[in-house]
């Protein structure tokens, strides 16, 4: 008996440590990257189930972020040599997000405190992990800075402060927008509920990024069959340049 009640605490305990949970939905689960694929817009969208009332002195945040497949990279620094420039230094990231968007109700800087940051690996900084440089912490920053400045510019990765909004502390929804530069996998979609600093709940879904049509046929060809995609190739490339310069002779 002692032990069933020994069991059931702790079942329960849990349930009321968490008094909030999460309802996430995404206006699509799979994008699918076709010969015209220019890009996506995914709609997230969800709400907070209270199992107690929240303090009105304490609003409520929500912090949205988009994570795509993780892979490793180089990072390179161009230094001038003798008049040259050439690649002086590297830096190998061990793993980074293909893609990481980051919506929030506000300033992350308000909303999240360092804590919570290094528990969950919310912002970026917490999220590439890399091999420290030769000339120590302050170099490696600045590599993984690099590679976050490249991959802002491709728009893959981004930071949407105050783009996400959160209604009556139930219903929150953030639109994400997903370039045509992007690499097929599992995406993790992931809410968190934040209180003054901390998190409260969060959940997670998964979203599926594939080629799809003509542009899948390619990419299976050329890694499956690389001889006779290289064939079609050559044909495609010989044809192209005869036709174009059938044309140019018949204008003429």
């Amino acid at each position: 008996m002692i032990r069933f009640l020994t069991l059931l605490t702790l079942l329960i305990w849990p349930l009321a440590a968490t008094p909030q949970s999460l309802v996430l939905g995404l206006s699509e689960d799979e994008v699918a990257i076709t010969v015209n694929f220019d890009g996506s817009q995914i709609l997230v969208f969800g709400a907070v189930k209270h199992e107690a009332p929240v303090a009105q002195d304490n609003p409520l945040d929500v912090i949205v972020t988009v994570r795509g497949p993780a892979e490793p990279a180089t990072i390179y620094r161009k230094d001038k040599v003798l008049g040259i420039w050439v690649n002086n230094a590297s830096l190998k990231i061990n793993t980074a997000p293909s893609f990481y968007a980051i919506s929030s109700t506000g300033k992350l800087s308000d909303i999240l405190s360092t804590e919570a940051d290094i528990r969950y690996r919310i912002t970026l900084p917490k999220v590439i992990l890399s091999v420290e440089a030769p000339n120590g912490k302050e170099n490696s920053q600045s590599f993984t800075k690099a590679l976050t400045r490249i991959r802002t510019n491709n728009d893959l990765y981004q930071l949407n402060e105050g783009q996400a909004t959160l209604t009556d502390d139930t219903l929150f929804r953030t639109n994400v927008s997903m370039p045509a530069n992007l690499i097929e996998g599992d995406y993790v979609v992931q809410v968190f509920l934040m209180q003054d600093g901390q998190v409260l709940a969060d959940y997670s879904t998964d979203l599926l990024v594939q080629k799809k049509g003509l542009e899948q046929w390619l990419y299976s060809m050329s890694r499956e069959q690389p001889f006779y995609y290289g064939l079609m190739a050559l044909f495609i490339a010989i044809s192209a340049g005869w036709g174009a310069s059938a044309i140019f002779r018949f204008i003429r």
